[in-house]
């Protein structure tokens, strides 16, 4: 690989098409406010490197950027790009990850409004992430030890497996399929509206009116705090350890649980069949 370090770039697509190159303790930032400084780059390396303009990685194939940062004026950082491993960096610039496929996440801070959108085979693991619409339409997805703030997060995606998180996000999971969360707790309003195939596993669900109009939904031993209203017009087998203080109008399936404060069968719209059954 050839080398570049110790420089600084604020020139329009100042580093356009680079090859085969390891960018090293380099600035992309100054008064020119250049674009696209490293548009369409191949099988490249950037670490201990700051960045300040917008579009620095788009149509990128084949890439790491380590121990680097992006601050806010780093505007869609990182768009249709291939084969990305994105390592020990803070990244605070907006609607970073659009339409990327193969892309690696690992100890990472990330405070990017629209993160993720339309991507696919992401894996992501061991970061902090704060987001609104966070992962929207993506497919394909592994996260562990995932720390998530914001709303309207994994709506519409398909294929994800989530383990070892801590989500604390309202509206997520809308009309998403065939997702797993594993041994991870779940906190906000309105959890997986319209979701299918959804399946929680030992986790911790907090919030209010969770989990209704899903189809195929399966819980196996979680635990539910601050949840009424919950299940409603609900395909769904779930095993529930502890109390849930109210269950409405679930459409079929078993509801397990060791207490229930209120079952609530009135004003259902559509045939509701579901059962609850306390221990």
């Amino acid at each position: 690989m050839n080398t570049i370090e110790n420089q600084t770039f604020d020139e329009e697509r100042s580093l356009y098409n680079l090859k085969d190159t390891h960018v090293k303790n380099c600035t992309f930032a100054g008064p020119a406010d250049g674009e696209s400084v490293l548009k369409e780059a191949r099988n490249i390396v950037v670490s201990d490197c700051s960045f300040s303009l917008r579009y620095p990685f788009w149509h990128v194939r084949g890439f790491e950027l380590t121990n680097s940062t992006m601050d806010e004026g780093t505007r869609a950082p990182i768009w249709y790009a291939f084969d990305g491993k994105i390592e020990d960096s803070t990244i605070n610039g907006t609607k970073c990850l659009r339409e990327c496929d193969n892309m690696s996440i690992h100890n990472c801070k990330v405070v990017s409004d629209e993160f993720g959108w339309r991507c696919n085979n992401v894996t992501i693991e061991d970061s902090e992430m704060e987001s609104v619409y966070y992962l929207f339409q993506s497919n394909n997805v592994n996260i562990k030890k995932l720390q998530m703030k914001g709303k309207y997060s994994f709506q519409y995606m398909e294929n994800v497996f989530i383990e070892d998180s801590y989500l604390d996000t309202k509206d997520a999971f809308w009309h998403s399929k065939n997702v797993t969360v594993k041994n991870s707790v779940v906190k906000g309003e309105y959890l997986a509206w319209f979701s299918e195939g959804l399946t929680l596993i030992d986790c911790k669900i907090i919030g209010t009116q969770p989990l209704c109009y899903c189809k195929d939904l399966k819980l196996i031993n979680c635990t539910m705090e601050d949840t009424d209203l919950a299940f409603e017009y609900s395909d769904v087998e779930a095993d529930i350890k502890g109390h849930i203080i109210s269950v409405k109008n679930p459409r079929s399936g078993n509801i397990v649980a060791d207490s229930v404060g209120e079952v609530i069968f009135e004003d259902a719209v559509m045939e509701t069949d579901g059962q609850v059954i306390i221990r």
